[in-house]
This record gives structure tokens, sequence and C-alpha cells, in this order.
């Protein structure tokens, strides 16, 4: 069972069946860190994938912007990487730099 404080006065209990699995392969420091904020916030892992997919039907989509870069964002990231090297030292970068802006 979690409970959910929608609203001082009214707190929300919503009973969840614990009848499908979703397994998922998660960056082991991101699901550490997550666990961590969950722990204080008193619900398990579990419940707050429940709460967020609740959240994604209520929004009949993510509930929080998620936005396809622009022509313009993609162009300056391809530019970005083709233009990505290495240098040897902070100083080669730096002239470099500086000769691109003369």
């Amino acid at each position: 069972m979690c409970y959910i404080q929608v609203h001082q006065q009214f707190p929300m209990v919503m009973t969840m069946a614990k009848t499908a699995y979703l397994n998922t392969r998660i960056e082991p420091e991101l699901k550490s860190e997550a666990e961590g904020i969950f722990r204080k916030i008193g619900i398990s892992t579990s419940d707050a994938i429940s709460i967020f997919l609740r959240q994604v039907v209520a929004h009949r989509g993510f509930p929080f912007p998620v936005l396809e870069p622009n022509e313009e964002t993609i162009e300056a990231l391809e530019e970005d990487w083709r233009a990505l090297r290495g240098y040897r030292s902070g100083r080669e970068m730096m002239r470099d730099i500086l000769d691109e802006s003369d």
C-alpha cells in the first residue's frame, strides 16, 4: 500500500496489485541515488515506479516536458561532433581557440 499526500487534509491511499513484472536495466549509481531518495520519503522503488506510471496514464504522456530537439539544435550537435578533436595540451587548445576567433 502506498500513501500519497496530495493535499494536507486529504491523503490519498492507493492500493497497488502486484501482478505484473517490469524488468529494466539501470545504471547502478542512478538506482542507488534514487533508492536513497525514496527511502527518505518513505516509499519503495516499486511504489515510485507505480506512481510514475500512474502519472503517465493521468497525463496521457510524460508528467513533465520531453522535447524533441529542433533542427538548429541537431545541426549544432552534429557540428560539435565533427569539430571535436584531441589536443596534446591546454596551450595547444587555447592557441586553436584564439586562432578561430581572429
